[in-house]
């Protein structure tokens, strides 16, 4: 496309009747419902001969371009009519672009405009701008801001917020940073675009601080940063924002209710997320369909499976978002047969379902073993639904397959499938190799999968506890040197639990805790109160080549264990312990909690990195299968 030049356009006047000369009846044509009404107003316009008028020829154009009834292809055809279009007509016909997504049609009816020496108005570089956005070259930007200086809008506070978004879309921070402190004037839309934007190129920090700056901070550009943070995983910086936020009596709207809800999810903060959905029932916030399914996330995902249940079923209209995220919801604490059950009864309500509700689903089999239903619904949903696997559907038929111990089935369907593996079908794969201990096959995926990831550390974990299981020591120390050489570092486990609304996080060994010693005295108690319950230490999964007793050391100061020990100290018999962690539950831990649940007489429920683990009276509704 070519270069959009600098023409000294004049505007002209009209060479037809005003407005106010028109036929009454064609002053209301914005009344039309559908074409076939425009049509016939056209038409009148026609036989009064006003066809050359830009004001009648106009509000057909526009119902034409921009009405959800209309007619992009007849709009076209209606200002090719037109001898000499004004402003407002090419801006409708932009906007009409830009509405059917054709940016390049709209830049190329911008370089027309000004050929024809018609001089852009207010709402003709914003748009323009919007379709830049959607474009691959921020050159055809950077000139239409040439324009906005040269047609004398750098102080139009919409052209410049536009300008703003136009950089931050293409990751021009810097740009978008001198045009907002180049503004005589800024209104609320120019802080919260540039907030936003650096949120989302992940400079939450810098966005902090234009926050800090901003004279009157209203919901809106709260919301910008708050969904930063959480996005970023930075949830504690999240809680931090919203009661400072709530210091300064700022109404708590659905969205920011939204974004700390999925901050609740984060940290598994249940009382905290209880606290909002009262909020958002007592003060009538719209639980529309997205609002809804991030509270039924949330309570799924912090380990009450019978809210999720009771807010579903209480929705008045349930869109499949909800019924995917319930599905999913079953499938991660290991309820597969009611997740089946409740995706047939979402076929009974006559609600299609799509890819991720068949991804739920088939989890659903594999986190509970569901071997034969698992490759019924992989065919299921090609032959009656029309929907083709994507790596994720054949990534839970290898974790199905793998799981079951049917390694080879899972090898074989892996390397048939249409696309090449990702690493999360590799690592689906690895894991089962872990679990049934084949160090052939598990050395052969563990290579792909490093060599496909190589910053993950959990990679190299993983076939590292392959072969210390198998007592292959030197090729633990080989993986330990590459890592080193490569400058992966382990990442660290850790736990948090929630008590009274207050979220505790611990890391595995630390002794920083104010609490420490207190602590660390309870796990030594728990430990002792098992042992005589018949626990023993599982020491495989440990990579040291040491003897029995000091491998013992490090597996009895795991994150989740200093959480449990927190939680007994801090709350009353009797109370349910709910801890989440961020790496999957080692053999060991998931014993010991076990025993813990038993011997303390509590209902344990821990969320580890893939499921749900509710331990009660000595046993896990995993069924040791995890």
């Amino acid at each position: 496309m070519s270069s959009l030049q600098l023409v000294q356009a004049t505007p002209f006047s009209a060479t037809s009747p005003k407005t106010h000369y028109l036929p009454l009846q064609l002053q209301s044509l914005e009344s039309c419902s559908n074409m076939s009404e425009l049509k016939q107003y056209h038409s009148h316009i026609i036989k009064l001969g006003l066809s050359t008028n830009n004001d009648a020829m106009g509000r057909v154009i526009k119902f034409c371009a921009v009405s959800k009834h209309g007619d992009l292809g007849y709009a076209l055809k209606a200002f090719d009519t037109i001898p000499q279009p004004d402003a407002f007509i090419y801006n409708t016909v932009m906007r009409g672009y830009l509405h059917c997504r054709f940016p390049r049609n709209c830049i190329h009816l911008y370089t027309q405009m000004l050929a024809n020496s018609v001089f852009p108005n207010n709402f003709t570089l914003p748009c323009v701008l919007g379709a830049c956005c959607h474009g691959d070259d921020v050159e055809q930007g950077r000139q239409v801001h040439a324009h906005v200086l040269k047609f004398g809008y750098s102080s139009h506070v919409v052209c410049l917020n536009n300008l703003i978004h136009m950089y931050v879309n293409f990751e021009f921070l810097e740009e978008a940073r001198r045009v907002f402190d180049r503004m005589l004037t800024r209104d609320v839309v120019s802080w919260t675009t540039l907030i936003s934007g650096y949120a989302q190129w992940g400079c939450v920090d810098e966005a902090l601080r234009v926050l800090e700056s901003m004279p009157e901070r209203n919901s809106v550009v709260w919301n910008a940063l708050i969904a930063a943070y959480v996005q970023n995983n930075r949830f504690h910086e999240a809680f931090d924002l919203f009661n400072r936020m709530r210091a300064e009596n700022v109404v708590l709207d659905k969205f920011v209710a939204a974004s700390m809800l999925s901050a609740c999810t984060g940290l598994g903060a249940l009382e905290q997320g209880r606290w909002i959905h009262s909020y958002i029932e007592k003060n009538g916030i719209e639980l529309d369909t997205k609002l809804a399914t991030t509270v039924i996330d949330m309570y799924c995902k912090c380990g009450c499976l019978e809210k999720a249940l009771e807010v579903f079923h209480g929705l008045p209209c349930r869109g499949v978002s909800s019924w995917n995220c319930m599905i999913g919801g079953l499938a991660m604490h290991g309820n597969g047969e009611a997740a089946i059950e409740l995706f047939m009864e979402m076929e009974r309500k006559a609600v299609a379902p799509d890819n991720i509700t068949f991804v739920n689903v088939l989890n659903a089999c594999a986190h509970s073993g569901l071997v034969e239903e698992g490759r019924y619904y992989f065919q299921y949903m090609t032959q009656v639904h029309g929907i083709d696997p994507r790596r994720e559907h054949y990534g839970c038929m290898v974790d199905l397959l793998g799981r079951a111990g049917m390694l080879e089935e899972a090898r074989k369907l892996m390397e048939e499938m249409p696309m090449s593996p990702d690493a999360s079908v590799l690592g689906a794969l690895l894991g089962a190799c872990r679990i049934h201990g084949n160090i052939e096959l598990g050395e052969q995926i563990g290579k792909k999968l490093i060599d496909l990831d190589p910053n993950n550390s959990g990679r190299y974990v993983l076939l590292a506890n392959i072969y210390a299981n198998a007592g292959k020591f030197e090729d633990v120390a080989n993986l330990r040197k590459l890592m080193n050489h490569r400058g992966v570092k382990k990442c660290p486990g850790f736990s948090v639990i929630e008590l009274k609304g207050v979220v505790y996080e611990f890391i595995a060994g630390e002794e920083t805790h104010p609490q420490a010693k207190e602590i660390y005295t309870k796990v030594n108690e728990m430990l002792e109160c098992i042992r005589s319950a018949g626990y023993v230490p599982c020491t495989e999964e440990v990579l040291q080549d040491l003897e029995e007793e000091e491998k013992e050391n490090p597996l009895y100061y795991h994150s989740e264990k200093l959480a449990m020990a927190f939680g007994l100290l801090k709350t009353n018999p009797g109370e349910i312990l709910r801890i989440t962690k961020n790496l999957r539950v080692c053999r060991d831990c998931h014993q010991a909690s076990k025993l813990i649940s038993k011997v303390y007489d509590r209902e344990i429920i821990v969320r580890d990195r893939n499921r749900f683990h509710h331990f009660k009276n000595g046993e896990c509704s995993c069924k040791d299968y995890w």
